[in-house]
């Protein structure tokens, strides 16, 4: 007897919805590293503390297609969580937060926290992972952090030597890596190990590309998304990949390259814990949008975050909104 159409796979794919989860402000000097803010601040404008600013880009993605029987395969899926809702006034005055997190950008397109499957972080400084916490509410135990989990039926996804960095406060920044952001969720998280980009230990060149194409780099972690590691902002960043309804592949940029204005070589940020590698990854990151199409999302760009990469005349590249 023939299956049942209702019981072939068919290929998977995802619908995505944007989701802004607040914008905020971050030190000029500390996003541009070593450019002088007399060519950054060209095109970029700051505030009277110096501050440029920038926003909370999240995914919230819908599948498509029949999963394989018996894997695991969710149905809603969050790509990255913002600041969230912990931070105390203080921290909030620095960062000049919106009075919103990524709750409030859920409820807005009537997706309940609840009926998220799983949730993937780039990597898990504050202003990525925050949200995957929030502050209890009248009735609830949030332990010593007065937090929970703000998606408690999902699996959450993330480097391992991420996961390990968090946990060990690894990172040039003191106050980035919150266990209220962690300790609530262990037992929802799944780490992966994604192959590095170049052998652990050697040091390429500055333009240099690494020798195994990233299609053999890539990390399955459910039917239809996968993700690859973009070492530099921190040793276990990674970048999520997806093909949407359209046909396109679609790529969530990490902070290799956070807004439009970080697209040149040298556009490292001050937070990165080996700006040399963040220049070598956005090279190859470039190179590879490029040649194989991809559709990028900025994690940080304030303005319109979604474009596509074209070589330019001067040996590097340009994006183009898509």
């Amino acid at each position: 007897m023939p299956p049942s159409p209702d019981s072939i796979p068919h290929p998977i794919t995802y619908s995505m919805r944007l989701l802004r989860a607040g914008h905020f402000k971050l030190d000029g000097g500390s996003m541009f590293g070593l450019i002088p803010r007399s060519v950054w601040s060209r095109s970029v404008a700051s505030d009277d503390r110096g501050r440029i600013t920038v926003q909370h880009n999240c995914l919230l993605l819908e599948r498509h297609g029949t999963p394989p029987p018996g894997e695991f395969s969710p149905r809603l899926v969050l790509i990255e969580t913002g600041s969230g809702n912990k931070l105390d006034r203080k921290s909030r005055d620095i960062f000049d937060l919106e009075e919103r997190s990524i709750l409030e950008a859920l409820h807005e397109v009537d997706c309940r926290p609840e009926d998220i499957e799983a949730a993937v972080v780039t990597h898990l400084h504050f202003d990525h992972a925050g949200g995957l916490t929030r502050l209890t509410r009248p009735g609830e135990s949030g332990g010593e952090y007065g937090a929970v989990s703000s998606f408690p039926n999902a699996r959450i996804y993330a480097q391992h030597t991420e996961w390990e960095d968090a946990l060990a406060n690894r990172s040039v920044m003191t106050r980035t890596y919150f266990r209220s952001h962690l300790d609530p969720i262990r037992v929802q998280v799944t780490t992966t190990d994604s192959p590095r980009p170049f052998a652990s230990g050697y040091k390429p060149g500055r333009e240099e590309l690494p020798p195994t194409p990233v299609e053999l780099r890539l990390t399955p972690i459910f039917p239809g998304l996968e993700v690859f590691l973009v070492p530099g902002h921190t040793w276990g960043q990674q970048a999520i990949t997806f093909t949407d309804t359209d046909g396109r592949t679609i790529v969530f940029t990490p902070d290799v390259m956070p807004t439009i204005h970080h697209v040149g070589a040298a556009y490292s940020l001050g937070y990165d814990v080996e700006p040399f590698t963040s220049m070598v990854s956005r090279h190859w990151f470039l190179e590879d949008a490029c040649v194989n199409r991809w559709t990028l999302v900025l994690d940080h760009e304030p303005g319109h975050p979604v474009h596509r990469v074209k070589r330019n005349d001067r040996g590097w590249f340009d994006l183009e909104p898509a």
